[in-house]
């Protein structure tokens, strides 16, 4: 269940905030947030929940639109900790330069205090060994640390469960606790050496990289099992899809979070191009069984495909009659919107319909629309491995030099 957060120290930060820019279109939204959380307008509480979530998201992407990346990435981080997220810490580390020298002021009283302990064990063990090592210390020091509780195992295969204290600490870090939670539960002190060794070495740039990869891959995997049950339905499509926008290519920065733009038009996932215009995802059940049909000797697209076509034909028709009002009231430009229809998967289909007989129907039925595309969940899913299968390879050198080999 999302936890929700509001208070006075958001509402300052968003306050102060709102001199960074001089856009009409974002202090509006801002002062939309604002009349959200109640007191600079006469409330007495401090509203939160998801319209102020959504808000701060507004603010967010009005000011991609406008170039601003770093009120962008502020309102994304506000939004964050409105949505529970992000503590309130992080925030202040960011943004409260006297909470940010207050946390130093802590850290760097935790570092002398450790370094005193450390004096304190090693006066003890040359008084216990006058005779001790380098090596000897540094055995000592790794058993000590191999013997601390691991702050709780987690449950499952393994890896370690961390509380609320410690995350707040490794959020400041690039979210670390991801690394820990899907570490292998350490079945020796051999293994917790290594994995010890590796995060002390690890490039922190590549690690944020690889982490990225490896939630895409799970998020991957996680919508080909939905597709591949003939049972889901298109809300758990659309679930396993939210906030993927990767899958659908590079062309799109981000999902939107507003999904209706017009009173009779909600959509599936709205996504956000480079150029600040909108394309429209419709998605349909991946079991539909004549997505595709013979009829007369030819193939055709059957009528799911033509209900679904017809359905985004509207949407962007209705977009384009309303292109002024969405411009204005959520600076997002309708009038160059196009539309991706996803619907079937050839293993689905029947009829004696191969999936080459699927593949050529589709092109051909695409190369006659000028602001539609069809495309089977299979076409999705071999799309984006392809991408991940890349990035992966640019992670390996040996890897992308055998690949082009």
């Amino acid at each position: 269940m999302t936890k929700f957060r509001s208070g006075f120290t958001l509402w300052q930060m968003v306050g102060r905030a709102r001199e960074l820019t001089e856009h009409p279109s974002v202090l509006d939204r801002i002062d939309a947030v604002l009349g959200v959380m109640g007191p600079a307008f006469g409330g007495t509480g401090y509203g939160k929940g998801r319209p102020l979530v959504n808000a701060l998201e507004d603010v967010a992407k009005e000011s991609l639109l406008f170039g601003d990346f770093e009120l962008a990435q502020r309102f994304q981080r506000f939004s964050a900790y409105a949505g529970g997220e992000l503590f309130l810490e992080i925030l202040e580390n960011y943004y409260d330069e006297e909470a940010r020298h207050r946390s130093e002021e802590g850290m760097r009283r935790l570092v002398a205090l450790g370094a005193d302990r450390a004096v304190a064990v090693l006066d003890t063990l040359s008084k216990d060994n006058p005779e001790a090592t380098v090596a000897d210390a540094r055995d000592l020091f790794r058993g000590i640390a191999l013997s601390v509780d691991h702050l709780g195992l987690g449950t499952g295969e393994g890896g370690i469960r961390l509380p609320t204290r410690e995350r707040r600490r490794l959020q400041q870090y690039g979210h670390m606790e991801l690394v820990l939670r899907n570490l292998p539960q350490p079945s020796s002190a051999e293994t917790a050496r290594m994995v010890g060794d590796f995060l002390a070495d690890t490039d922190a740039g590549l690690l944020a990289q690889l982490l990225e990869l490896k939630a895409r891959r799970a998020g991957l995997d996680a919508l080909r099992a939905v597709v591949e049950d003939e049972a889901s339905s298109e809300s758990a499509l659309h679930a396993r899809l939210k906030n993927q926008e990767w899958i659908f290519g590079g062309a799109y920065v981000a999902e939107l979070a507003r999904r209706q733009y017009t009173a009779d038009t909600i959509l599936d996932i709205p996504l956000l191009r480079g150029d600040g215009s909108l394309h429209v995802v419709e998605l349909k059940r991946a079991n539909i069984k004549d997505l595709v049909i013979r009829r007369s000797g030819h193939l055709m697209l059957g009528a799911p495909a033509h209900h679904a076509v017809s359905q985004a034909q509207n949407y962007l028709r209705t977009m384009d009659e309303n292109r002024e009002a969405i411009l204005a009231n959520h600076g997002v430009d309708t009038r160059r919107a196009s539309a991706t229809v996803v619907i079937g998967h050839p293993r689905f289909v029947g009829g004696g319909v191969t999936p080459k007989d699927i593949g050529e129907t589709l092109r051909t039925y695409n190369a006659h629309a000028a602001r539609i595309e069809v495309i089977t969940y299979e076409t999705l899913l071999e799309s984006a491995a392809r991408m991940l299968a890349l990035a992966s390879a640019q992670q390996d050198p040996d890897q992308a030099e055998e690949t082009t080999a």
